[in-house]
């Protein structure tokens, strides 16, 4: 069985603030991020049709993009002592998938890391230090965040394409 697809809207373009826009653009791309895997069972989820990279898949791309938030929202930005896959000797760990990653796992676990990641930067303003790296702001994680996660919904559109010829957003 596999997911459904996720409920999208676009930023408003009239946003009150700059957290407010980064955070619906980030939210946006989450949800974009997620629905590239609605629909596929694992096989195509898991599937790796790059020879050039044999581990990359839909799936490790949203493993991926767990990793990327933890550490950078929970961890640099908040403060917050959870688990780091980064920790691992392996720099192919997001990738490296248990039979026990299915799309509905690894998107439950995405899904848990945005609320870490609220709750990580809660009460924080744009300007503010991050907790472990004081030369970045909220706003620097908030930006890279948005710009990583878009870079790996373009890795996703094409992992899609590959797994069942589903093109767009």
């Amino acid at each position: 069985m596999s997911s459904s697809e996720l409920p999208r809207e676009w930023p408003e373009t009239n946003a009150a603030d700059e957290l407010t826009l980064l955070t619906e653009f980030l939210t946006f791309l989450r949800i974009t991020a997620v629905n590239k895997l609605a629909g596929l069972d694992r096989e195509a989820a898991a599937a790796t049709p790059f020879p050039a990279s044999p581990v990359f898949s839909a799936l490790g791309v949203i493993r991926h993009l767990t990793s990327v938030e933890r550490y950078w929202l929970s961890i640099v930005g908040g403060g917050m002592d959870v688990p780091n896959r980064w920790e691992s000797p392996d720099p192919d760990i997001d990738f490296r998938l248990s039979e026990q990653d299915t799309p509905e796992s690894v998107v439950a676990e995405y899904q848990h890391q945005w609320e870490l990641s609220q709750h990580a930067l809660r009460g924080k303003a744009a300007g503010d230090p991050s907790v472990k790296d004081a030369d970045k702001t909220v706003r620097w994680l908030l930006t890279h965040l948005v710009q990583e996660t878009a870079r790996h919904v373009g890795h996703l559109d094409v992992l899609r394409e590959f797994a069942d010829g589903t093109t767009g957003e």
